[in-house]
């Protein structure tokens, strides 16, 4: 780059890594035996920042500055941008690093379509092959989704939703649909994200996910089915409202 970044390249993001939440400690994976590499680790770090919008959509970043923002090396931060290229979060530009995908209702409207189908055969696995302490784990998530929509808390529903979205594919026992599923979350967060203050009543929201993991817990494929196609059936709507304005 010569020595120069792009016009459009905005300033640095303080990167600062909050301390897992309970509910985080809670949902998170069972230890592998192997560490993360640190190219998953800067993957990790680069797609908190976009679905966060603290990478703006729009906005153009360099390797180096992106490096610099993270503290993870060129390589690692190469390798996870390659990653987030498949996943349409970013876009590469011959000579001028890469450009933040923007956030529109058309893109949202066809990952809801792909994950209405996905979802659903996550939750009737999840349903069947969920563990006993991981239908506890739902309950107990079930509770805190309640509370949040009571609450109003936008921002706790979402990162409650989006992680017990990944604890929810893993109880289900199939990798390849929790590959499929993982870049959708992804784009679907930083959607809801961007939208959070144009939520109507959270508490209803919160419920049917709510619901969902309750279904889960009991071991109901039935329900779980139901209450996957009514949350599907409230974002596309949501996201419908948001063309309307």
């Amino acid at each position: 780059m010569n020595g120069l970044e792009p016009r459009r390249l905005r300033p640095k993001v303080k990167a600062v890594e909050s301390p897992a939440t309970d509910f985080e400690s809670l949902l998170a994976p069972p230890p592998a035996g192997v560490p993360p590499s640190l190219s998953d680790q800067a993957y990790k770090a680069l797609e908190e920042l976009l679905v966060t919008a603290k990478l703006a959509p729009g906005s153009i970043w360099s390797e180096p500055t992106l490096s610099a923002l993270t503290g993870f090396g060129r390589s690692p931060i190469r390798e996870a941008l390659q990653r987030l290229t498949f996943d349409h979060l970013v876009v590469p530009l011959r000579r001028h690093g890469f450009r933040i995908t923007e956030v529109q209702v058309e893109e949202q409207l066809l990952v809801l379509e792909a994950r209405r189908e996905l979802e659903r055969l996550v939750s009737v696995f999840a349903t069947r092959r969920a563990s006993a302490s991981e239908r506890e784990i739902h309950f107990e998530v079930a509770k805190r989704l309640r509370r949040a929509g009571r609450d109003r808390d936008a921002l706790l529903y979402l990162r409650l939703h989006f992680a017990l979205k990944r604890f929810t594919a893993a109880s289900a026992r199939n990798p390849f649909i929790a590959s499929a599923l993982s870049p959708l979350h992804a784009l679907s967060r930083r959607f809801f994200y961007v939208h959070r203050d144009r939520f109507g009543d959270l508490t209803e929201v919160a419920g049917l996910h709510a619901d969902l993991a309750e279904s889960i817990g009991r071991g109901d494929e039935e329900s779980a089915a139901a209450c996957c196609d009514a949350m599907t059936g409230y974002a596309v709507d949501f996201t419908r409202r948001i063309v309307l304005g």
